[in-house]
């Protein structure tokens, strides 16, 4: 079953084209840049790369995967929007994954903080006790998580950046969202032809854009 994946949660606009077995999820192509600011403009070509790659089209998909977050609205919004649009046309489920979780599922054994980049000074985390998420999402300043943290090491992109705040070892890799994860994390679902799901985002807080105030009515004359 052939499975694209998308994440515009981070920095990074992550695309991954995944063949999903009765027992094992292979990655087929794989395309990531980090793009902070240029979100819209990466995603589509991301995903045709990835088909292109693989000599497949979007008629070959079974199903999307879309990390819905945490992620600061303009990015994460970008993904949702692609992955919705792509299961209605071609009539094909999409199934939600939590950013994070794509991140801590190969982030190896023991205990682990992931943090990605929330800006304002401030993380989105969750720990995880072998790969399974045990606390969070959510989203604070480096100094409150730090505070009464008890994991072995953190990884993420959020992690690097406040390393000598959050006071535990941090691997350098991986800062991003793993494709091959992110579907990996949705293959029981799919496997079992799960009902497709609706890709709520995970904004942890409010917009960082405040939506114009809509026009007052004209006044009647």
């Amino acid at each position: 079953m052939l499975v694209l994946g998308v994440d515009t949660a981070t920095a990074a606009v992550t695309a991954v084209l995944a063949e999903v077995t009765d027992d094992d999820v292979r990655e087929l192509a794989t395309e990531v840049t980090v793009a902070a600011q240029a979100h819209g403009e990466r995603l589509a070509p991301a995903i045709e790369a990835v088909l292109t790659a693989t000599g497949r089209t979007p008629a070959d998909l079974v199903a999307v995967v879309a990390g819905t977050g945490p992620g600061p609205f303009t990015g994460l919004r970008v993904g949702l929007v692609t992955a919705t649009a792509l299961g209605q046309t071609l009539a094909i489920p999409t199934y939600d994954v939590c950013t994070l979780d794509a991140l801590g599922a190969v982030a190896g054994a023991g205990r682990v903080l992931v943090a990605t980049d929330a800006r304002r000074k401030e993380i989105y985390w969750a720990t995880y006790l072998d790969g399974v998420r045990q606390t969070g999402p959510a989203v604070a300043r480096p100094a409150e998580v730090a505070d009464g943290l008890a994991v072995d090491r953190a990884v993420g992109a959020g992690a690097v950046q406040y390393a000598e705040i959050l006071g535990v070892p941090v691997a350098d890799e991986p800062r991003y969202p793993v494709g091959t994860a992110l579907v990996a994390l949705a293959a029981d679902r799919i496997r079992a032809g799960a009902p497709g799901e609706t890709l709520v985002p995970r904004y942890l807080r409010r917009p960082d854009v405040t939506p114009a105030a809509a026009p007052k009515p004209a006044a009647t004359r």
